[in-house]
């Protein structure tokens, strides 16, 4: 799906990157000012930094984490997408039309039973019933879904 890439080696940390990348996974908003002080540095210092990190790719980008139920989606599931063994060629237009649809979150392409896994929001069961029935099911490279619902999340701490 994929076109090969040169492997990438890691990026070289010290403490004060270290410092700056704990405190932002705690709060992306925060200030230069406030940040530069977390990490024992001066703003100016800090800020140079943090452009290094993104230039470097440690930072790909900053997001805000939504809370679902507060925009109408009251399920979330993930679903596990088989598919057909003709349909190789087509996985990377596959994958891009699930991702522009609005009640997907995450694409996952993957190696082992499922080829996708896809997490899906949904405002009711019938939501999400149509949504794996209307994109996928009627799909002709989709050879088999397996859908599971999510009772709860815990995202992990992201430890450096």
């Amino acid at each position: 799906m994929r076109t090969p890439t040169t492997a990438r080696s890691a990026v070289e940390l010290d403490d004060v990157d270290r410092s700056i990348l704990a405190a932002l996974q705690q709060d992306g908003r925060m200030s230069n000012q406030l940040l530069a002080e977390r990490a024992g540095v001066a703003a100016s210092t800090c800020l140079q930094r943090l452009r290094t990190l993104q230039t470097r790719g440690v930072i790909r980008r900053f997001t805000v984490e939504l809370e679902q139920a507060a925009l109408g989606y009251q399920l979330q599931a993930l679903v596990s997408i088989r598919i057909t063994p003709n349909a190789r060629a087509r996985l990377t237009a596959f994958a891009d039309q699930l991702a522009s649809d609005p009640q997907v979150s995450q694409v996952f392409y993957l190696a082992g039973a499922a080829d996708f896994i896809v997490h899906v929001r949904a405002g009711s069961t019938q939501d999400l019933s149509d949504f794996v029935t209307e994109h996928l099911s009627t799909n002709p490279i989709v050879a088999s879904t397996n859908t599971s619902l999510i009772f709860d999340h815990r995202a992990g701490s992201n430890p450096l």
